[in-house]
């Protein structure tokens, strides 16, 4: 089916529902390279018109990668929940913009409707919302998750603890999460980016954090980022594996670049639930899986189908949300201003997919960065991350100096988060904080002992 909207005396048209989603997204260097952006501000604006038009039933007529050769279309379609989008499915997609800013769309009625949106709903309403609209309507929705903190609450915010090191080394990794629980970073995760893929890396890396953890009795969970065929494996070789990582994208081909397909997904799933490490009370972990994503994935695998690439990325949260996850991270600017030009493109993109995950019911944080490459800078980051302060984001980044010596690209520091906090009065998560608040006045002296090889368990022992 084709579109059409006229500005002064100029109709543009749009061959189909894939090209209309295109043509409206905000401008993005990844949508120039792909040829399939707005060639023009008119025809831009044109789009979002026409797309402001557009019944919400549409996106379930026109399916943009086809359901019989992509599996995550399937999901996204078998999944839906018809009766959760009942109150809103007669809606434009510029009507349903104007619901979500009104007072109707309470956090109740938010959390109500999210299981019978489509992710290209989502992306769609989006691309007609301003800043300010992302903000104020990611603010209402808050999504909580547990495994042994809580996180997602109101006037809480988490962080991850990214102790990366270049060449794995365990003592390394070490000093910088001890400084990281020194400025109050780890209540989301302390997950490691490892520098080799190998089992017995992750394995050693996996009992390090692990030791630390149990030593001080640390309210906090773990994870080693590498690929999920290898986190499997280490479960095999009894691990202490808390929370399974892998990064996803939102088409069947592009999960396919990265090695994962959804019964593969399904497999660590349940396999790390069997490993019943959760919180007393939800040993079995309802909440286990830490996804990651970000704009250009499924360009830069040429696995985008044609499509912009935020719409392929709110298709990504369709594959994250049938895990239930305890995190979702968009690493925004990561990819590189190939796909996100400066700090203009980074920051819109960075709200853009913190407003669709949360609409989706996702729990969603964000590593606010850049590539040294990119036409952006610390400043810019400074914006977003106080922009996301305030539209309620789960979590951020914790990486010493904001500088990731491994992974060589600019994120956020241990004292970015305190300035956000203390800026907006937001809090750790409240098992976190407690910990903090009883142990604070030893963690000195465990660091040192730990540092030294010393042993600072008889601190902690309750």
């Amino acid at each position: 089916m084709s579109y059409a909207h006229t500005v002064g005396s100029v109709t543009h048209r749009f061959d189909d529902l894939k090209t209309l989603l295109a043509r409206a997204t905000p401008r993005r260097s990844g949508d120039e390279l792909a040829g399939v952006a707005a060639r023009t501000a008119k025809e831009r604006v044109a789009a979002q018109m026409a797309l402001a038009d557009l019944p919400l039933g549409e996106f379930r007529r026109e399916l943009l990668v086809p359901y019989e050769t992509d599996e995550v279309t399937r999901l996204i379609v078998d999944e839906l929940d018809g009766a959760a989008l009942a109150n809103v499915a007669h809606f434009t997609v510029g009507e349903f913009r104007d619901w979500l800013l009104g007072e109707q769309a309470t956090p109740a009625a938010l959390a109500e409707l999210a299981p019978g949106l489509m992710p290209e709903m989502a992306a769609a309403v989006s691309k007609i919302m301003r800043v300010q609209d992302l903000i104020a309507v990611a603010a209402k929705i808050r999504v909580v998750t547990r495994f042994r903190t809580t996180v997602g609450l109101a006037g809480r915010l988490s962080t991850r603890l990214q102790p990366n090191h270049p060449t794995d080394d365990p003592a390394g990794i070490a000093a910088s999460i001890l400084d990281g629980l020194l400025l109050e970073s780890g209540d989301a995760v302390i997950g490691i980016n490892p520098a080799s893929d190998s089992v017995e890396s992750v394995v050693t890396l996996l009992r390090m954090i692990d030791r630390v953890r149990t030593t001080l009795r640390i309210p906090a969970q773990s994870c080693v980022l590498a690929h999920v065929t290898t986190q499997m494996e280490a479960m095999r070789r009894g691990a202490p594996v808390d929370l399974v990582f892998q990064s996803i994208a939102g088409t069947e081909a592009a999960n396919a670049s990265f090695g994962v397909n959804l019964g593969m997904l399904e497999e660590a799933w349940q396999a790390a639930r069997d490993l019943k490490r959760g919180a007393p009370g939800d040993e079995g972990g309802n909440n286990i899986m830490y996804f990651e994503t970000g704009q250009g994935s499924a360009l830069s695998a040429n696995a985008h189908h044609g499509m912009d690439q935020q719409t392929c990325e709110a298709r990504a949260y369709g594959v994250a949300r049938h895990f239930r996850p305890m995190l979702v991270n968009t690493v925004v600017g990561f990819i590189g201003p190939e796909y996100l030009y400066d700090g203009k493109q980074i920051m819109r993109a960075g709200l853009e997919d913190h407003f669709c995950g949360k609409l989706l019911g996702l729990p969603m944080g964000c590593d606010i960065c850049y590539t040294n490459h990119a036409e952006a800078d610390q400043d810019d980051m400074d914006a977003l991350l106080t922009l996301l302060g305030t539209a309620g984001v789960n979590f951020i980044m914790g990486v010493p100096g904001a500088d990731d010596v491994m992974l060589n690209y600019q994120s956020t520091s241990f004292h970015d988060a305190l300035y956000v906090r203390g800026l907006l009065g937001l809090r750790p998560a409240p098992e976190f904080e407690a910990w903090l608040e009883r142990h604070r006045p030893e963690l000195p002296r465990a660091v040192s002992l730990l540092a030294s090889g010393g042993n600072a368990e008889e601190l902690f022992r309750a």
